[in-house]
């Protein structure tokens, strides 16, 4: 935490993400996305430069653990209306999954299927 929106806008531009989990010491404090920088900052007319952190990101984060399955992950997160969603693993973050991932695997599942059953039609 201490950071400014504009220097976390910065790290997930050089990471290509589209947020970050707010760390207080080793305790998730919260998470910032791109969209609480477009409602919190842009559509209130503050400054990234100017404003920390710690003043527009989310601090009551859902999560998920590693035993939950993506239908389970998928239903958070539509649930709680968010893209991204933390993975907790013996109290620690250990990833973070993204609304983008899910969709991927779900596919990746559904094309399997797919495969197999076009196999069994044809043999």
């Amino acid at each position: 935490m201490g950071s400014t929106v504009f220097e976390a806008l910065g790290r997930m531009a050089e990471k290509e993400v589209g947020a970050l989990v707010v760390m207080d010491g080793a305790r998730l404090a919260g998470i910032i996305s791109e969209r609480d920088y477009a409602r919190k900052i842009i559509l209130l007319g503050r400054t990234s430069p100017n404003t920390r952190v710690e003043e527009i990101m989310t601090s009551h984060v859902a999560y998920t653990h590693l035993e939950q399955s993506i239908e389970e992950c998928m239903a958070i997160m539509t649930d709680k209306r968010i893209r991204h969603l933390p993975v907790i693993d013996e109290g620690k973050i250990v990833g973070i999954i993204s609304i983008g991932d899910l969709v991927k695997s779900i596919i990746a599942d559904q094309q399997f299927i797919i495969e197999q059953l076009e196999r069994y039609i044809t043999s």
